[in-house]
């Protein structure tokens, strides 16, 4: 197929327009138009449609970096020969977000190094191609960060990020326990995204064991009940999916410089003879 020479004018039209980026494609879409002799109308359509997905995917891909999310941790990266199991009925169904639609939640339960991370954050890669406003955070890093918007009056602002999106992504909930401060926010959260908001929470402990990590036993159970009556149950078990991320040593040999022959000394000999 012979490529297309796109003219300059063409092309200052299309950046006066702001659609730059079907220059990209252009080339090629005319060839093709030109071989099977498409219709002006199908050959227009061709184009607007290779911009729309253009701009959606560089949209989502925006959406993910600041939803601060891993962008090696998509679904379509995950290695399906990992030992590990776990409900994949229900993977596809999360997958579908219609728990995002009726903001329900999910916790994603298991040991460490089964995954957990991971399809929280392929999860919510899949809302931010669907046009979602996700945030992504340890559990440690968020009450912290909660906690020291308390000294500059921002806490407000800092609280509102976390209820404002339609997925909030919470890693490693319940490793350690909680004092009073931390306790009301996350008792905060919890309450402020019951019904109002979706939430993914990844975690060591189940749920139940959760209550022991609040200082306030009243919050801590009020909490947990509103997540829990509205939670999907991920459970993984299995062996640790982190070798699987580590970084491979290449395969192609490193070439090893000649080494030079030693050279003799001549005076030796000399004496020698």
């Amino acid at each position: 197929m012979t490529t297309e020479v796109v003219s300059p004018d063409l092309t200052t039209v299309l950046r006066r327009l702001k659609l730059s980026g079907l220059l990209h494609t252009l080339p090629e879409r005319l060839a093709l138009a030109r071989t099977q002799m498409m219709p002006y109308q199908d050959f227009l359509l061709l184009l607007l449609a290779d911009e729309v997905s253009r701009r959606e995917g560089l949209s989502a891909t925006l959406r993910a970096q600041r939803a601060h999310l891993d962008p090696a941790m998509q679904l379509e990266a995950w290695d399906a020969s990992a030992n590990v199991s776990f409900d994949k009925m229900l993977l596809n169904e999360l997958a579908s977000l219609r728990f995002v639609e009726t903001h329900a939640h999910v916790a994603i339960v298991g040991p460490v190094g089964v995954g957990k991370t991971f399809l929280a954050h392929a999860l919510g890669h899949v809302a931010c191609r669907r046009g979602y406003t996700v945030h992504a955070a340890r559990a440690d890093a968020m009450l912290k960060t909660l906690r020291h918007a308390r000294l500059d009056n921002s806490y407000e602002a800092e609280l509102r990020k976390l209820l404002a999106v339609d997925l909030l992504v919470v890693d490693d909930f319940g490793l350690d326990k909680m004092d009073a401060v931390e306790s009301r926010d996350a008792y905060e959260i919890f309450t402020e995204r019951h019904r109002a908001g979706s939430m993914i929470i990844t975690s060591n402990r189940g749920p139940d064991e959760w209550l022991a990590t609040f200082a306030d036993p009243v919050r801590a159970q009020s909490a947990v009940d509103r997540f829990t009556g509205n939670a999907y149950d991920l459970i993984i078990e299995g062996e640790s999916y982190r070798p699987r991320q580590k970084p491979s040593r290449s395969k192609d040999p490193v070439p090893q410089q000649p080494v030079p022959p030693k050279r003799r000394d001549s005076r030796r000999r000399r004496r020698a003879a």
